[in-house]
């Protein structure tokens, strides 16, 4: 019986880099009751595995170059 054939992976999803809650707020430097906050109220997207939820590490920086503000 010939090997199946593998069905090439959508464009865009193998080079996207997925972190844990944990990771997010590690590299943030906040809590990661935090992390789930800015999931839940939509200021973060993420993939929901099973139980557990994993950010593309796009939005994170993405999230906090927006986040930058002059004080001055």
């Amino acid at each position: 019986m010939p090997a199946r054939k593998r069905d090439p992976d959508p464009p865009g999803l193998p080079q996207v880099q997925f972190l844990t809650v944990a990771e997010v707020a590690t590299i943030m430097r906040v809590s990661k009751m935090t992390v789930y906050r800015l999931v839940h109220n939509g200021e973060l997207p993420a993939v929901r595995v099973g139980k557990s939820f994993r950010v593309p590490e796009k939005a994170v920086h993405d999230y906090l170059q927006n986040a930058y503000f002059d004080a001055g």
